[in-house]
């Protein structure tokens, strides 16, 4: 592949007899093999993971891939061939043209969409330098989800945009993403692309940790279990659950794998029947159907995803599960999503918080919390089956951050509101009040108010007693 990074430019001249002429090595095309005989001194680690790859094995070396034509942005003349560091999806394509057309209508192809958004903000003005690119987001953000990569001139790339292999990346040619996101370089190697780790680099931590929710879960414990096992078989092209192996799906086997029924796909996005990205989880359609476009339907989505359960499941256990994750989502959505999301966005358009910079008062860093972090893990945790991410790192801090300190802080902006001595801004807090008292006089919210039926207390209390009877000592 393209074994041209920081060492670009550096003329180094070895000689035929120190080239290792390995059957990997004599497949290769003629440019190749002049690039192999240098690079085997400058970065042989490079050439040895090539060596091993499947390309090494049909012949595809660093020039088949490296090569590129004139006029191109970032080409430039390297040792007599005319090559470009980068190898885009475009580059892939000429070989993999399905696998590229999948990926490219991908919601993983727009990652880099990510730099408007509040998370690069945070990046760029919180976190970071607005004088320049800020350290914060091209160390950060932009490794998973891609920046544009720039070219300054002759070929050379703009250190602030490269070496970058974010998923969404915009590259020189037009093409969006980085097939190296995934297939790592230089070997390619499908085992390595099928471990739940390789999509743990990105989809972890505070706001998205699936790599933690699926370690906790009976899927990633089983296949931690009969990991050894699997290794050496999952560089099979194919990797179908209920037929390969029994139980212990990653990452890819539910999102991308092929199944007896269905092929592999480049989509990852094409089994997802909610989105649980936003504020309020909507289904992963309704976006797209709302600007009058045309996708694949959620319902669609769901059936496929069924069809991998029922690889290993029953049909009636994958039903009644998909019953428990819309109920938890539904839950997540009505109670805390949709109140949050509504007294938030009326106190922000009635001015009672800054509107034109972001997270300049507690509300907004507490709002954010809310959704993008607790009710993300929420969510993702009984979407991936982690009853830990669903209840303690999940629904216990959504609540928590609710009503410890979300409508505190909500309280104190009207009471500022109100004693402002401005008409316009003490009638904008009383509505919101009204909105306030309206959700927090609810039936979901109504304990907290202290205002619970007799009915209820009873019943409560009834629990109460009957669980210390049942583990008094």
């Amino acid at each position: 592949m393209r074994f041209l990074t920081s060492w670009v430019g550096l003329a180094l001249v070895v000689s035929s007899q120190q080239f290792a002429a390995s059957p990997q090595n004599q497949a290769a095309g003629q440019e190749s093999q002049t690039c192999v005989a240098c690079h085997s001194a400058t970065s042989p680690g490079i050439v040895k993971q090539w060596e091993r790859s499947s390309h090494a094995q049909s012949g595809i070396g660093c020039y088949e891939c490296h090569q590129a034509k004139k006029g191109d942005r970032d080409g430039f003349e390297h040792n007599g061939s005319f090559i470009s560091v980068i190898v885009s999806p475009k580059d892939c394509s000429v070989c993999h043209s399905k696998e590229v057309a999948e990926f490219q209508a991908s919601h993983h192809s727009e990652a880099a969409k990510i730099l408007g958004s509040l998370d690069n903000v945070l990046a760029e003005v919180v976190e970071g330098d607005m004088t320049r690119n800020s350290p914060a987001a091209v160390s950060g953000c932009w490794q998973c989800h891609g920046s544009e990569v720039k070219v300054l001139g002759n070929g050379k790339l703009d250190p602030d945009t490269w070496p970058n292999t974010g998923m969404g990346r915009l590259n020189p040619d037009g093409s969006k993403g980085s097939c190296s996101a995934c297939h790592l370089r230089h070997n390619f190697s499908r085992a390595q692309a099928r471990m739940p780790e390789n999509c743990g680099r990105c989809h972890m931590g505070p706001d998205h940790p699936q790599i933690e929710v699926y370690t906790e879960s009976k899927h990633g414990i089983a296949f931690a279990a009969h990991r050894t096992r699997y290794e050496p078989l999952m560089e099979k092209k194919e990797w179908i659950p209920g037929k390969d192996f029994e139980q212990g799906p990653t990452c890819t086997t539910c999102h991308m794998s092929a199944t007896e029924a269905l092929p592999l796909t480049h989509d990852v996005g094409s089994r997802i029947s909610w989105t649980l990205r936003p504020p309020v989880s909507e289904k992963i359609d309704a976006a797209a159907l709302a600007a009058g476009k045309s996708v694949k339907p959620w319902q669609q989505r769901r059936a496929d995803m069924t069809q991998v359960c029922n690889s290993c499941h029953s049909a009636n256990w994958s039903e009644n599960w998909y019953q428990q994750f819309d109920r938890s989502v539904e839950l997540y959505n009505h109670k805390f999503g949709q109140p949050a999301t509504r007294l938030y966005q009326m106190t922000r358009a009635a001015g009672l918080i800054s509107n034109d910079i972001e997270f300049d008062d507690e509300l907004e860093f507490s709002y954010f919390h809310l959704w993008h972090h607790e009710g993300r893990r929420a969510r993702h945790g009984a979407a991936m089956m982690g009853p830990d991410y669903t209840q303690w790192h999940g629904n216990y801090e959504v609540a928590h951050r609710f009503y410890m300190e979300f409508v505190p802080q909500l309280r104190e902006v009207l009471r500022k509101a109100a004693r402002s001595g401005k008409p316009a801004r003490i009638a904008a807090g009383r509505k919101v009040e009204i909105e306030l008292n309206r959700v927090l006089n609810s039936e979901e919210h109504r304990w907290f108010l202290g205002k619970i039926s007799p009915a209820e207390r009873a019943a409560r209390k009834k629990a109460s007693e009957e669980f210390g009877k049942r583990y008094a000592r």
